[in-house]
C-alpha cells in the first residue's frame, strides 16, 4: 500500500512510457448532440451502458450486506424496465451473511428475483477458486457452484482475484464457458504511489493483465477499483490505453469512498468506456459507489446518453429512501459526518470490507477504535 512518508515520484521516475502516454491526450469522445428531454428520445450513438449495483455491491458497502430479499422486490419490476446492461444481485458476501445473519437460502433469493426481473441480466461477484468463500476451493466444488449458478439464473460472472493471479480463474472460467454464460474477467486496482505509476502499476502492467484475460476468452474487462483510488485522469489515460489494446468491452467499477469516483467516470466516458457501475441514490456514495441519477442528466444531450428516464429512476428512489432504507439506517456508519474518507488514500480499504469493519467494531464496543486498526 501507499507509504506516505516516501519520497514522490518525478515524472522520470516513472515508467518509461508513461509520460509519453500521457502527452497529447484528446478528451474527444463525447459530443454535444440536440438536447432531448423526452422518455423516447432517440438512441444515442454510442450510449454509456449501466451496471446496477443497489441490491449487492451497494448494501454490502453501505450495510454491511444485510439486505433482505423480501426489501429487495418491491423495486425489482420497476428497476427491470430502467435498461440496465445487467443488475448485480449475487455474490460477494451475500453467502456468508445470507447463513449467518439473515436466515435466508442465497439460492432462493436468486430464483425469486428472476422473477420480477424478466428482461435485465443478472450478474454476481465471483472470486475465482475462493468462489463465495475465503479460500479456494476444490475444482469439483468450482465447476458444480458455477454449473449451478448459471442453472439458477446468473448470466454474467465478474471473476476477480484480490492479486490479479489469474491461474486462480482457470477452473471457474472453463465452467462459465460451458454453460454459455458471460465472463467478465477483472482487473483489481492498486498502486504503490499515490497515483498511477512507480514499479509495478503501471499502465503497461494493467494493460499486460488486459490482454491475458482476452487471452482467457473475457467477453468483457473490468478495471475493479475496490477502494476508490483511481483519480481522473489516471481513469482516462487507463481506459485509453484499453481500450487500444484489446477488443473486449471496457467496465469500470469504483466505490465513492475517497469521492473521486464522480469525476473518474467523466474521464473515462470521454475515453471511451463501455459499462459503468453505479447504485440507486439512496443506496450509492459513501463507500459505495455513485448514484446513477447525476451521470444520467449529465450525459443528456451527448452521444454518450445513456437513453434513462429519469422520471422512472425517481420512482424507485422514492421506494428506496421511504419504505426499505430506514429499516437499516442504524447499520450505516456513524463514525463522521463526512460522506467521503480521504484516508482511503493511505489506508486503501475496500468500500466492501469497510461496512463489515465497522459493525463488527460496534458489536465489541470498540468504534472508537477504527483509527487504530486502520
Amino acid at each position: 500500500s501507499y507509504r506516505p512518508n516516501r519520497e514522490p515520484l518525478h515524472k522520470s521516475d516513472r515508467s518509461p512510457n508513461m509520460a509519453k502516454k500521457r502527452q497529447g491526450s484528446k478528451h474527444d469522445q463525447v459530443h454535444i448532440t440536440t438536447m432531448d428531454y423526452s422518455t423516447k428520445r432517440h438512441k444515442a450513438e454510442n450510449p454509456v451502458k449501466i451496471q446496477d449495483l443497489t441490491l449487492r455491491d451497494g448494501h454490502q458497502s453501505l450495510f454491511a450486506t444485510r439486505g433482505r430479499t423480501e426489501d429487495m422486490i418491491p423495486v425489482a419490476e420497476m428497476m427491470d424496465e430502467v435498461g440496465f446492461w445487467a443488475v448485480e444481485v449475487w455474490g460477494g458476501a451475500t453467502f456468508d451473511t445470507m447463513h449467518r445473519f439473515l436466515n435466508e437460502d442465497p439460492w432462493e433469493r436468486l430464483r425469486t428475483l428472476k422473477r420480477y426481473f424478466k428482461k435485465t441480466p443478472f450478474s454476481m461477484l465471483l472470486r475465482g477458486q475462493n468462489l463465495v468463500g475465503y479460500r479456494n476451493y476444490p475444482d469439483d466444488v468450482a465447476e458444480a457452484f458455477v454449473d449451478r449458478s448459471a442453472a439458477n439464473g446468473m448470466d454474467v460472472f465478474r471473476t476477480f482475484d484480490a492479486l490479479n493471479d489469474y491461474r486462480n480463474f482457470e477452473t471457474v472460467v472453463k465452467g462459465i464457458k460451458k454453460a454459455g454464460k458471460h465472463f467478465q474477467g477483472c482487473i483489481c486496482y492498486s498502486m504503490t504511489e499515490p497515483r498511477m505509476g512507480g514499479d509495478v502499476y503501471d499502465l503497461d502492467y494493467y494493460v499486460n493483465k488486459a490482454k491475458a484475460l482476452e487471452s482467457m476468452g473475457a467477453d468483457s474487462i473490468c478495471v475493479k477499483d475496490m477502494a476508490g483510488l483511481i483519480a481522473p485522469y489516471d481513469a482516462y489515460d487507463l481506459v485509453k490505453a484499453l481500450k487500444q489494446a484489446v477488443k473486449a468491452p471496457i467496465h469500470l467499477h469504483s466505490h465513492f469512498t475517497s469521492g473521486m469516483s464522480s469525476m473518474s467516470h467523466l474521464k473515462a466516458i470521454e475515453a471511451g468506456v463501455d459499462i459503468l457501475d453505479t447504485c440507486m441514490s439512496p443506496y450509492a456514495f459513501r463507500t459505495s459507489h455513485p448514484a446513477v441519477e447525476p451521470l444520467v442528466m449529465a450525459l443528456l444531450g451527448t452521444n454518450r446518453d445513456t437513453g434513462f428516464d429519469i422520471a422512472l429512476l425517481a420512482k424507485v428512489n422514492e421506494v428506496l429512501e421511504k419504505e426499505i432504507l430506514p429499516k437499516y439506517r442504524h447499520l450505516l456508519d456513524d463514525t463522521k459526518v463526512s460522506i467521503i474518507d480521504i484516508n482511503v488514500l493511505l489506508h486503501q480499504t475496500p468500500g466492501g470490507m469497510l461496512s463489515n469493519l465497522v459493525n463488527q467494531l460496534r458489536e465489541m464496543n470498540a468504534l472508537d477504535k477504527l483509527g487504530q486498526v486502520y
